[in-house]
């Protein structure tokens, strides 16, 4: 297939309606591919693929239940014909607590939606992709998941094990299907960036060598590369203004 350009490409998007996952789903259409926006949020849905010219597919789906991603998988396949790409975005960040004060309820949340709501999507698309020869597999993690920091520990240990599931489908499905990782440190200007506390954020940017976080565009545009490469499979790439050491 000629990765020169993904005009005839079909990705889906999980947390495509708003945040990160929409600036991928709009550069992934601004380079040709059909997207199909994944989120749980019917009003944000809407509002997303009016971003992107109202040509966009969507689905409802709850990406911790296997049943709502199958019938929205299948929907899917059914609306574009084809699935050539997954790119999982869609998470959320849980209390900020210590292990011995973390709520139970919380922690299984958290790794439902970070964590099992990944393997659940891959798992949905992957039959389909061996069945072709070809995928693209993008999940998005985190600094947090490498390196340990103030973030929420739940979220953390969710993304640490997000990257080794990346690592280890990207072995099992090599050669035909690549599967790749994006980690964001701070991302000036989202939801989660506005909940961190202004001086633990200030103190992030004088960290960073080029003091200041990243944009959702530089998630984008790497998410955008990973869709394209024919020869790049099991990477984590870190996009955080430069930290020295992780």
């Amino acid at each position: 297939m000629n990765q020169l350009d993904l005009e005839h490409d079909n990705i889906i998007v999980t947390g495509g309606a708003a945040g990160i996952g929409l600036a991928i789903a709009q550069r992934l259409a601004a380079s040709g591919a059909r997207v199909s926006l994944w989120d749980r949020d019917e009003k944000a849905l809407k509002d997303g693929a009016g971003q992107l010219g109202g040509q966009a597919h969507t689905a409802r789906v709850d990406v911790s239940d296997e049943a709502s991603v199958k019938r929205a998988f299948d929907e899917t396949l059914a609306a574009l014909g084809r699935v050539d790409g997954m790119v999982c975005s869609a998470g959320i960040t849980g209390p900020n607590l210590t292990t011995w004060d973390y709520p139970v309820a919380d922690w299984k949340q958290v790794l439902d939606i970070n964590l099992t709501g990944v393997f659940l999507c891959n798992k949905a698309a992957i039959p389909h992709m061996k069945a072709n020869d070809y995928g693209r597999i993008v999940n998005i993690a985190s600094i947090a998941g490498l390196r340990p920091t103030g973030s929420s520990i739940a979220y953390a240990a969710s993304k640490a094990g997000l990257i080794h599931l990346t690592r280890c489908l990207a072995v099992a499905l090599a050669p035909t299907i690549t599967v790749n990782c994006v980690a964001p440190g701070l991302i000036e200007g989202t939801r989660m960036a506005q909940r961190i506390p202004p001086a633990v954020a200030e103190s992030v940017r004088k960290t960073v060598v080029l003091g200041r976080g990243a944009d959702v565009g530089d998630i984008a545009a790497q998410v955008e590369t990973f869709c394209r490469a024919d020869s790049i499979t099991g990477q984590v790439l870190v996009v955080d203004g430069g930290l020295v050491f992780h």
